[in-house]
């Protein structure tokens, strides 16, 4: 099978190869699936699993990629809840090979069923992005109705579903991110907009950041006294007065991945999909990404 491999931690998106792999084997209680749409997170390069197994081990070459969405085309021992020709969306384990290729093996209880009246791109959009916004606004930053979240990186693929989702429950969004992302946001329904570095009139009662560095730095002083900051950029180094901050990686949820499915059936929540290329533009893509609102989805097969 065809897939992106990276073997140099130094190089960066310059390391990207397209490449002949063996077909994965499906070990106990997973399923292969034959990608069609494909999702990346851009830090990704920079995670240790990226490089490395569970003990520490080198494990390259290392097929990047954790998002996917395709159909199932063996069982593993023992796998229950899932069958073979049936449609899929969800999350590859952070330490094996990606969704970066035409197959791959995933753990079965880290995907969902997916309807067939969602393209494949639109469900690879969901899988990071959503369960990122979700665990982030609600389960980590305990956003309820009548309270202000601010968020950052509003054009993206995480942002984006945040900014609806925070809509849904009743929240005033104030989104941020470059000026050419304004007209996006607001038509998201954020109820501000503003670039991230400009001063903020009011505080929110949960700042959701995505961008770390200054943005993060300077984002604690921008929630209300007893609010929350969530991040999933790096470890904060302030938190808000007499507040939270929290910093978590998202974890897979099968569950809440149908819920999110249904909303988009429903015409509840629209990811926001950007460019969509050809696995051997991967490497392109990649290097791209800041510059296209939305999320970026790589198709290793046609649909």
């Amino acid at each position: 099978m065809k897939a992106i491999t990276v073997t140099d931690r130094d190089a960066g998106v310059a390391g990207f190869t397209l490449t002949d792999l063996p077909h994965p084997h499906a070990a106990e209680n997973d399923v292969i699936v034959r990608v069609h749409a494909a999702g990346f997170t851009p830090g990704e390069l920079t995670w240790p699993a990226t490089w490395t197994d569970r003990a520490g081990r080198d494990r390259t070459p290392s097929v990047p990629g954790h998002e996917l969405s395709g159909v199932v085309t063996e069982l593993g021992y023992g796998t229950t809840g899932l069958t073979v020709g049936q449609r899929v969306f969800g999350l590859a384990d952070w330490t094996r090979d990606g969704t970066l290729a035409e197959y791959t093996a995933v753990e079965a209880r880290n995907l969902a069923p997916l309807a067939a009246d969602i393209e494949h791109t639109v469900a690879a959009a969901l899988p990071i992005s959503g369960l990122t916004a979700w665990q982030g606004l609600f389960d980590h930053g305990g956003l309820t109705t009548g309270q202000t979240v601010l968020i950052h990186g509003a054009a993206g693929g995480v942002g984006s579903i945040a900014v609806q989702l925070a809509l849904e429950a009743g929240a005033r969004v104030i989104a941020t991110g470059r000026e050419a992302d304004r007209d996006l946001a607001l038509g998201l329904g954020a109820h501000a907009f503003q670039e991230p570095e400009a001063d903020l009139e009011e505080q929110a009662d949960v700042v959701l950041d995505v961008i770390g560095g200054e943005v993060l730095a300077k984002s604690a002083a921008l929630v209300r006294p007893g609010g929350t900051l969530v991040t999933i950029a790096e470890p904060p180094t302030a938190r808000p007065q007499d507040g939270r901050a929290v910093f978590f990686v998202v974890e897979p949820d099968r569950a809440r991945l149908a819920d999110l499915a249904q909303r988009v059936r429903d015409g509840r929540l629209k990811p926001l999909v950007g460019e969509v290329r050809p696995l051997a533009e991967a490497a392109d893509a990649f290097a791209r990404r800041r510059r296209v609102p939305g999320k970026t989805i790589i198709q290793p097969t046609a649909d």
